[in-house]
């Protein structure tokens, strides 16, 4: 879990206002984030399969949010991609 003051930074940096967390950029930050996290873990810990099921669910909202936007804002998607270093 990231911390809140951190969710803030993301809020202010991808959200319209600071109070937008709802916008599928911000989203899709936080997201990021969190995934982000969690990697170091399971390359220490390979058999965590409890926590890496729900990594992998992370992932894949991620994937469909990030299809969504392409679709429907196609410049959003690729300044996002760009800013949050995700491969595509």
């Amino acid at each position: 879990m990231i911390s809140s003051k951190r969710k803030q930074e993301l809020i202010k940096e991808f959200g319209k206002n600071e109070k937008d967390s709802g916008s599928i950029e911000v989203q899709i930050a936080i997201l990021t984030e969190d995934i982000e996290k969690l990697k170091p873990h399971f390359q220490t810990n390979p058999k965590d399969l409890h926590s890496k099921r729900g990594f992998i669910a992370k992932i894949e909202k991620r994937k469909k949010y990030l299809e969504y936007l392409k679709n429907n804002n196609y410049d959003s998607y690729s300044s996002l991609i760009k800013k949050l270093n995700i491969r595509k």
